[in-house]
């Protein structure tokens, strides 16, 4: 079952602020004497700033191999949401938890936030949340004060909240099953620093999560085969988007997703099965856990799946054409290609009915 969160009604007073060097480059940990209290007009800006990165994730949830007792994030999670008021303490054991796990040669030092978010609604009722960002990079800005009954410019360095760069959102729901976590990486990627060895998380499995996992496969896996197959020189670039959209078609007729089903209809051939079995194990690999091989399909994840499909021709004459998703699979309705024997060259003709540019 999904996981309905919403955000208006959430507000902070108080966060510990961290600044976590890099243990091997000498580099030290400075936490907090005190609470920093934040000023009521601001409370609800911050608070906005804070939240804005966890829109739409998937959910993740705490996880140890032996027990959720032992889970060192859990605990402290599970200190503060019983005792706010010992935020201050158990923030700065936080912090020195990543301080300690940030041993990696690639890992960047950075400025460590760390609130306690009262009111944020789940299915429906209020709970707290644990907030934690970090920002690897500050950014200078201008700033026009007032001194002396005159206006003055100064420039300063400080975090944009657009850019933070590591966070996650601890919610105070499901706690026997380790919380409900939400995690972003602005790379694009959950890193295995921050997902596995700080956080120790793994996601939750739940209905959009696979369909947007076996979606995403599928779309790879197929653009892999039809790339690896012999291709004549005029051969459409669209002809991989093809097959990735007539793959998504099998999860856009079904409810439920079976495995053996989407081998047989989609797949069709064993050897393709083989591959792909392969492909799904070396994904199963990289991120920790294995993927159902049935669940109910998510039509909203399908649908941004599809989005994703787009088809790029990149020419030697220095043009490029993007097609649309909705193109992307069949645009012989609005392109033609040929040759022109008087220049010598190939062209690409493309219909339209009106120019719609900015």
């Amino acid at each position: 079952m999904s996981v309905k969160i919403r955000f208006n009604s959430a507000t902070t007073t108080g966060l510990v602020l961290a600044k976590v060097g890099h243990p091997q480059r000498e580099e030290p940990l400075q936490t907090s004497r005190e609470l920093c209290s934040i000023a009521a007009e601001d409370q609800e800006t911050l608070c906005a700033m804070f939240l804005k990165p966890f829109k739409n994730l998937g959910g993740h949830r705490f996880s140890h191999h032996a027990s959720l007792d032992q889970h060192e994030m859990n605990a402290y999670a599970a200190a503060i949401f019983a005792a706010p008021q010992g935020l201050l303490e158990t923030g700065c054991d936080i912090a020195k938890r990543l301080y300690a796990k940030s041993n990696h040669p690639n890992i960047k030092s950075g400025d460590l936030c760390i609130c306690l978010i009262r009111d944020i609604e789940v299915n429906g009722e209020l709970t707290q949340g644990l907030c934690i960002l970090k920002s690897e990079c500050v950014v200078p800005f201008l700033s026009i004060s007032t001194r002396d009954g005159d206006l003055q410019l100064s420039a300063e360095q400080g975090i944009n909240p657009e850019k933070i760069d590591k966070g996650c959102l601890i919610l105070n729901h499901q706690p026997n099953k380790g919380y409900h976590v939400l995690t972003f990486d602005r790379s694009g990627t959950d890193s295995r620093f921050w997902v596995r060895d700080f956080l120790g998380v793994v996601p939750i499995t739940d209905s959009p999560f696979l369909t947007n996992k076996y979606a995403n496969m599928a779309v790879a896996f197929v653009a892999q085969e039809a790339k690896a197959q012999p291709r004549h020189d005029d051969a459409p670039p669209w002809e991989v988007c093809s097959a990735a959209h007539d793959a998504l078609g099998y999860f856009e007729g079904k409810d439920k997703f079976s495995l053996q089903e989407f081998e047989q209809q989609v797949l069709k051939t064993p050897a393709a099965a083989a591959r792909f079995a392969a492909h799904r194990a070396q994904i199963e690999q990289e991120q920790g856990h294995r993927l159902e091989d049935s669940f109910d399909i998510s039509k909203k994840d399908v649908t941004k799946a599809r989005k994703k499909v787009s088809a790029v021709i990149k020419l030697d004459t220095g043009v490029e054409i993007h097609l649309k998703p909705a193109l992307a699979g069949k645009p012989d309705a609005v392109i033609e290609r040929g040759y022109d024997d008087a220049k010598g060259m190939k062209f690409i003709k493309v219909f339209f009915n009106q120019d719609v540019t900015a």
